[in-house]
């Protein structure tokens, strides 16, 4: 995205105070890029604080919006408290909350280290869980507020050598549906981002090797951030990004439960 393109979406947000979780690459940077093209103010969150401070200054200098820095690392017990103490609890708004940061594994479910399985579903599950309930609240007692989880098109199928992770994301989309129809008469609007093969760090964290033609097709992190926003501002439950994915996963509703999983395991698994 270009450094000096404003930004405009249904809502308008400028002055709002925007929390971004995982913003030191990827999906994150382009939302706070986005959130700050289109005049928010920025809270960073991730674990490299380094990352984080270019960040800052970027968005500082080219929207002329603040941009805080909180380097936490979200998959520690406590973390989302803190995040939430050092915000709200100072008596700083936060008018949107974006809960983005998460990682997986590409290995079979036994072959994982269980303390690795336990910090992914702390980050991926507990702490976004947690994040809502107390910014959900905080934003229901004022009667407005934008909540964003980011989940994945895995959360549409069962997916071998990604099964915690698969099924993480699961739950992200259907918790995220049925507390935006819980919050919905309170003011508060809850979006479920669903993104499919992206050009992120993730399978480099994941362990994931992807043959160059297979890249090809991977969408732009800008995109789907701005994907992501539109349909936040727009009050949409659910979104996944891009068409060929939306395809996909309409396509799914046909098969058995048998084949997803083997699907899962044919586009995901390790190959030997």
């Amino acid at each position: 995205m270009s450094a000096l393109v404003k930004q405009s979406f249904k809502v308008d947000v400028r002055g709002m105070t925007a929390i971004v979780t995982g913003a030191s690459s990827g999906i994150g940077l382009e939302l706070a890029r986005h959130l700050a093209a289109g005049g928010a103010n920025l809270i960073l969150v991730a674990r490299r604080r380094d990352r984080l401070e270019a960040l800052s200054q970027e968005l500082s200098a080219a929207y002329s919006v603040t941009a805080d820095v909180l380097d936490l690392d979200l998959g520690q017990t406590g973390a989302a408290t803190r995040l939430f103490e050092q915000t709200e609890g100072r008596g700083r708004v936060v008018d949107i909350l974006i809960n983005n940061a998460g990682f997986g594994i590409q290995s079979p479910f036994l072959e994982i280290p269980w303390e690795r399985t336990a910090q992914q579903l702390s980050l991926n599950i507990v702490s976004l869980t947690e994040s809502c309930h107390r910014f959900g609240k905080a934003m229901a007692a004022r009667g407005r507020g934008f909540i964003m989880n980011v989940a994945s098109i895995g959360a549409y199928l069962p997916t071998p050598q990604y099964a915690t992770y698969a099924a993480g994301k699961s739950y992200v989309r259907n918790f995220s549906e049925a507390f935006a129809f819980e919050v919905a008469s309170s003011g508060v609007v809850v979006s479920c981002l669903c993104p499919g093969p992206t050009e992120t760090e993730f399978t480099d964290v994941a362990g994931h090797s992807m043959e160059p033609w297979q890249q090809k097709f991977f969408m732009k992190a800008d995109e789907c951030a701005r994907i992501g926003l539109d349909a936040l501002f727009a009050k949409r439950p659910n979104v996944v990004a891009g068409w060929g994915n939306k395809a996909m996963m309409f396509g799914l509703r046909f098969l058995p439960r048998r084949a997803t999983t083997w699907l899962g395991a044919k586009t995901m698994a390790r190959k030997h």
